[in-house]
């Protein structure tokens, strides 16, 4: 992760400009009190009505000036950590995209969303407005004491030492607050997670009656996100009197004995006046210490939790010198696979088959069998515990990702629509380059087209999140057509026509034999699905245990016959071996 001090730097300028904008508003507002110390002294005292009218032009000047300088620094601050924020956002996002698939198995999206939206919401809210009042406090701060003790030194005394006194307690209140804003932002990001995932799986929530359940489930973590919020804030109030206190009674005591210092014609009214003025503008910092403390010590909290998601780096990467080929034949083999995850769980186990190009292997088996595994060892999502994957004779860890993944179309089993219109959808990763023709085309073939043109706005027609709004099969339908249309040299189905008629996806299964040149790899459940493959794989607890044609497997009357008495019952004659 750069660091935030990189990010600064980057943005020096503007940042350097704010900041004397700033000491220039502060140098304004502290000539006032001269002014009004003169006007006491001068005028009042002496009786030089002369300098009364360039006095009150002064006084006007300087509220035009600060007015310039306070906008300037303001807007300054605001545009330039904007660009900032947005530009740790997107490399935040861009180092999340990178991760493999197991960092998600582990985080969950509401967390993350957490971290990209409200964390870096407070870093901005640090380096802007917090940021910001930061430095002009201690400018502020210091330009005060320098005229305070300019004035008289000893009476300064004073409001140095509650000053120190303020920003001692400031510190004291921000390390109590540190682990309060962690244990905050934690429990923010789970109730977050639990919002998404109700919202997400709304419709099964009311399926299965169970809104009593999550709203309870919600309910504990919003308690417990209250409860440490009121922690918060019991804290803030315990120390924030103390500090209400010190800037009430400076005042007072300033005039006490500043009085007494002008009784023995140690320092004249005017002096006083000033000084008076000063010890009111010095409390305005103390009073913004507490607050901008809490605001603080939220921002740094933010900066560790965003810290740790740098700390992860992608398992899956590019070899350092890839193997490009000079084109995709689609050539697919698996040599003595095994997998399995962190967890140690054995997923595969000595998998080995060779699609040649142009070819179709059926894979089935029971659910948890192992069959999608296949499809991301296959695309590099995670990679082989033992033995090797190979695209085309070259192991997959050696070809570069990018080849690797644009040569594959996917359809998955999780169908995932965006909320967008169709034709972004099915354009999905190639927008630029496919043609309503083309994506017309692909409906047609994906049997997709008969309901989508019946649509007021045909393929411009928008679908809700994840397709709402669609039926399973038509979702499936578009998502075919999604691959179709990129035409690349492996075709992948994951379960992807399940939900469709027999019609329907015997269809689609001729559309998919009419693709000569083009690899598939089909994981069904359905004898339907895969029967027309060249080769059929029937996966069990990890294993190969069976393979062949569909009439070979019929005959040998194992796991796949079972399958297709339970599917169809007694087979034809045909199969009399």
């Amino acid at each position: 992760m750069k660091k935030i001090t990189t990010y600064l730097w980057k943005y020096k300028l503007p940042f350097l400009f704010a900041i004397i904008s700033m000491v220039i508003s502060v140098a304004l507002d502290m000539l006032s009190p001269q002014l009004t110390r003169h006007i006491v002294d001068d005028v009042i005292l002496d009786g030089q009505i002369e300098k009364l009218t360039p006095m009150l032009l002064g006084i006007l000047c300087v509220g035009a000036g600060r007015f310039i300088f306070q906008y300037t620094k303001e807007f300054t601050f605001d545009v330039t950590g904007s660009k900032i924020a947005a530009k740790i956002r997107q490399d935040l996002f861009n180092h999340i995209q990178s991760l493999s698939p197991e960092f998600f198995d582990r985080t969950g999206t509401g967390e993350l969303m957490s971290r990209i939206k409200d964390d870096v919401d407070r870093i901005w809210d640090g380096l802007t407005y917090v940021g910001m009042l930061l430095i002009e406090v201690a400018v502020h701060a210091s330009i005060i004491l320098f005229c305070m003790f300019s004035l008289n030194w000893r009476l300064a005394i004073l409001p140095a030492i509650c000053m120190g006194i303020t920003a001692a307690i400031a510190i004291f209140m921000e390390n109590k607050l540190d682990a309060v804003y962690e244990a905050i932002s934690e429990e923010n990001a789970s109730l977050n997670t639990v919002a998404e995932e109700n919202l997400a799986g709304v419709r099964t929530v009311k399926a299965f009656a169970r809104e009593k359940y999550e709203i309870g489930k919600f309910l504990s973590h919003n308690q417990r996100y209250y409860d440490l919020n009121m922690q918060q804030s019991k804290l803030f109030v315990k120390y924030h009197p103390y500090l209400s206190m010190i800037t009430k009674l400076l005042p007072i005591l300033i005039l006490l004995i500043g009085g007494r210092l002008v009784m023995a014609d140690e320092m004249s009214l005017g002096d006083l006046s000033a000084f008076i003025q000063y010890s009111m503008n010095i409390v305005w910092p103390m009073e913004m210490l507490g607050w901008l403390t809490n605001s603080l010590s939220c921002a740094l909290a933010s900066n560790r939790r965003i810290r740790k998601i740098y700390q992860e780096k992608p398992v899956i990467t590019d070899p350092d010198t890839p193997v490009i080929l000079p084109r995709v034949k689609g050539k697919i083999t698996f040599s003595h696979v095994s997998f399995h995850k962190a967890d140690k769980h054995l997923i595969l186990n000595d998998i080995s088959f060779t699609v040649e190009p142009g070819k179709t292997i059926g894979i089935m088996g029971a659910t948890g069998a192992g069959k999608s595994s296949l499809v991301y060892l296959m695309q590099r999502l995670y990679d082989a515990t033992d033995g090797a994957v190979l695209l085309d004779d070259v192991n997959v860890k050696d070809l570069s990702l990018k080849q690797l993944r644009s040569s594959i179309s996917l359809v998955m089993q999780d169908v995932f629509l965006f909320s967008d219109t169709i034709m972004e959808n099915v354009k999905l990763g190639q927008k630029s380059h496919l043609s309503y023709a083309a994506v017309r085309d692909a409906a047609t073939r994906a049997k997709a087209n008969s309901f989508i043109e019946k649509m007021d706005k045909q393929y411009d027609t928008v679908i809700g999140e994840r397709g709402v709004g669609l039926s399973g099969g038509q979702k499936q339908r578009i998502t075919i057509a999604r691959a179709l249309a990129k035409k690349k040299p492996i075709l992948v189905l994951d379960d992807s026509t399940s939900a469709l008629d027999m019609e329907t996806e015997q269809s689609i299964h001729e559309t998919l034999r009419a693709l000569p040149d083009t690899t598939k790899i089909i994981i069904g459940h359905r004898i339907s699905a895969v029967r027309h493959a060249d080769e059929i794989i029937i996966l069990e607890n990890g294993r190969i245990a069976e393979r062949g044609s569909h009439q070979s497997l019929l005959a040998k009357k194992g796991l796949y016959y079972q399958t297709y008495l339970a599917q169809y019952g007694k087979p034809k004659e045909e199969i009399t071996a």
